[in-house]
């Protein structure tokens, strides 16, 4: 770990890309342009995420928040997400019920902003702007206080499996083209679909290591695979103040207090997968706030995938199901964690026939 506040090298080398191409874009006339992301929250305060990013003068001020409406226009949207350029450190402003805020993305382009509201709970849409004439609008789930099951997934090799080294998801997922290239888990959306009917309050959350430039595709994956809407929490891949690369597990780990934080009454079902570090993240978590996890379930990778995830056929971690609250279960698809979860009552068992 560092002993000084000063960024790392990369990182300042990359403050300096940023300044200077950005510089250049600016005396071309390219305009700011923010990518809306899907916020969540409570009735007294609300997360709102976007990227700023610099597109030709003429783009539409809403260009990266456009219906697409087949995959080969969204692998476009993934290129050019990847290569565009950020926008650091720029005011943006949020109107959101009858507010208005003021924000500054970091250095990254991120804005993640954390705002006080009085708002009823359902959908909501937030307006963001840098200058009058680039708004856009970003969905905003607000849940109603009091205590309710909800669900957090990861996404790679949970909900979707590439069959592709971790290495390469981002290329796959910024420059493919066939949407039938990205496999369902087997059983991943029935057993999602199962919860929202017992609990149809529950909020759901995505949390992936996954870059913010594959939202696009993201979403459009869970929604044509009947996957139940929520907010997507990902990541950058770049340079930080401590590092050339974030940490994958920082990341989701930092997710999981903000969550905890935002939404203190929720009893979270954590879903992930034993091909990278899920199980101890996922335990560490319910270890330092038991109040705040129902259930883990993970779903176990076949040798093959166990092979693409991380270089053996062996789990990098091999937890152990076991009389603990709260509860741990394992299963290799959606059918199998349904019956566990069912097992441990926290689903009702299906009817006999």
């Amino acid at each position: 770990m560092s002993t000084t506040d000063r960024p790392h090298w990369a990182a300042r080398i990359e403050d300096v890309k940023n300044s200077i191409v950005g510089g250049v874009l600016r005396s071309l006339g390219w305009d700011l342009r923010l990518q809306p992301f899907h916020g969540y929250g409570i009735p007294s305060h609300v997360r709102i995420l976007a990227k700023l990013l610099y597109a030709t003068k003429g783009t539409p001020a809403d260009y990266y928040d456009q219906p697409v409406h087949d995959m080969r226009s969204m692998a476009v949207r993934g290129w050019r997400n990847f290569t565009a350029q950020v926008a650091p450190n720029r005011k943006v402003h949020i109107s959101i019920g009858d507010k208005q805020y003021t924000q500054r993305a970091d250095r990254t382009g991120i804005v993640d902003a954390r705002l006080d509201v009085d708002l009823e709970p359902g959908e909501h849409e937030a307006v963001l702007w840098t200058v009058p004439g680039n708004e856009v609008t970003a969905t905003v789930t607000v849940y109603a206080h009091g205590e309710r099951l909800g669900l957090v997934s990861d996404i790679d090799d949970t909900v979707m499996v590439t069959w592709l080294p971790r290495p390469m998801l981002a290329f796959w997922n910024a420059f493919v083209i066939h949407q039938s290239s990205r496999k369902v888990v087997r059983g991943m959306p029935m057993l999602y679909q199962r919860i929202m009917r017992e609990h149809p309050d529950s909020p759901v959350v995505y949390l992936s290591t996954g870059a913010w430039n594959v939202f696009p595709v993201l979403k459009r994956f869970l929604h044509k695979n009947g996957y139940p809407d929520g907010p997507l929490l990902l990541t950058d891949w770049g340079p930080t103040n401590t590092g050339i690369f974030r940490s994958g597990q920082e990341h989701k780990e930092r997710s999981l207090e903000q969550l905890a934080s935002f939404l203190p009454q929720v009893n979270w079902l954590l879903i992930g997968d034993d091909g990278q570090h899920d199980p101890s993240i996922y335990a560490r978590f319910a270890e330092k706030r038991p109040e705040n996890v129902q259930a883990i379930a993970i779903r176990q990778l076949t040798e093959s995938e166990q092979l693409l995830a991380h270089g053996t056929t062996r789990p990098l971690e091999e937890p152990s199901e076991q009389d603990t609250t709260p509860p741990m279960v394992q299963a290799p698809d959606g059918h199998g964690l349904l019956k566990k979860l069912q097992q441990i009552g926290l689903l009702k068992a299906s009817a006999s026939r």
